[in-house]
């Protein structure tokens, strides 16, 4: 054979390497596919109906104000458990709000609608002076806990929720999810930047010792994507093609420009409850981000059908009054493939 003739061969040989190996890559991708969901919910006052003389609870109790007895406290748990059974088919791990303690979280997960699930739960009261927590469920068959750990507020005699940052194995990867519940509006920006630069720190801490770590944060931030405790405070930025080490990626920031929102307020949309992850939650390998798979879960039976509030969420009670309802916040969740 000429040196012509083995110029050639080696060029076409080069060529189907290059063929094959792109057919190799592309076949990888393809056969990525969804493997589950993880979602958040701000269940709004889940209390029930026993007297906790260490928190403030009497609004919600059979003499309070709200006149909680055994009856509403039955029909809360069946509306949010239909919620979060029909939420991406009930998904693998939910972040929790606004829970009052432990033995909610047990009834809830032990209704008829998420019997079958087999949801264990992480849980921890809080310092909050209501008694509001956050929590996390799981399947057990699909999340397997290492260990959580509870970061706390930064000021000193304030009390509010802590974060809860749980590790465990998801589909044979390591992975963290952070479940928070930050200062209210009330409370001022700045309470929430604190909480912000505090979450910051135990995700530096977690970056440091492993830059590609799998990370998820979740909650009701009492903030918008673009208010600066999420977007410089905690570095949750909203385009993953501006992201350099570090950095975060806020799956909400879309969704919200584009004027959907999660709970209003005086006839104005507001998206406080995101989900938030780390670089090696989009490029690392193994389990990652579904890209734009971030939504809200808001069919019409969880929106007020009618009135000035209508297609909002349609909460337990309405200026005081009892509507039988479910949160004043809608889910959301994300889909996660390998």
């Amino acid at each position: 054979m000429n040196h012509f003739c083995l110029m050639k061969f080696a060029t076409k040989t080069k060529l189907l390497f290059s063929i094959g190996l792109t057919l190799i890559i592309l076949s990888a991708q393809a056969q990525k596919r969804v493997v589950g969901a993880i979602g958040f919910y701000n269940v709004e006052n889940l209390f029930d109906t026993e007297d906790d003389p260490d928190i403030r609870d009497e609004e919600y109790l059979p003499g309070g104000d709200r006149k909680w007895d055994s009856q509403r406290y039955q029909e809360k748990l069946k509306n949010i458990s239909k919620v979060l059974a029909s939420m991406a088919q009930g998904a693998d791990i939910i972040g929790l709000s606004e829970v009052e303690n432990k033995k909610v979280i047990e009834d809830l997960i032990a209704t008829p609608q998420l019997k079958g699930h087999k949801y264990d739960i992480v849980h921890k009261n809080s310092p909050d002076k209501r008694g509001i927590d956050v929590a996390l469920i799981y399947k057990k068959n699909k999340f397997k806990v290492i260990n959580s750990a509870w970061v706390k507020y930064p000021e000193e005699g304030y009390f509010t929720r802590d974060i809860l940052l749980c590790t465990g194995i998801y589909y044979g990867d390591t992975i963290t999810v952070g479940v928070n519940h930050w200062p209210s509006r009330r409370s001022g920006a700045e309470k929430r930047n604190q909480a912000g630069a505090r979450l910051r720190q135990a995700v530096d801490s977690i970056l440091s010792e492993s830059p590609e770590a799998k990370i998820i944060l979740m909650g009701d931030f009492n903030d918008d994507p673009r208010n600066v405790s999420v977007k410089k405070e905690l570095r949750a930025i909203d385009r993953i093609k501006k992201m350099v080490d570090g950095d975060l990626f806020n799956t909400s920031s879309e969704t919200f420009k584009q004027g959907t929102g999660t709970l209003s307020y005086r006839g104005a949309w507001n998206l406080f409850d995101q989900i938030i992850i780390s670089q090696g939650m989009i490029s690392g390998s193994g389990s990652t981000y579904k890209t734009s798979s971030f939504s809200i879960f808001s069919p019409n039976w969880l929106r007020q059908t009618s009135g000035q509030y209508a297609g909002s969420p349609f909460r337990s009670f309405s200026f005081g009054k009892y509507i039988g309802g479910y949160s004043d916040h809608f889910p959301v969740y994300i889909l996660v493939e390998k």
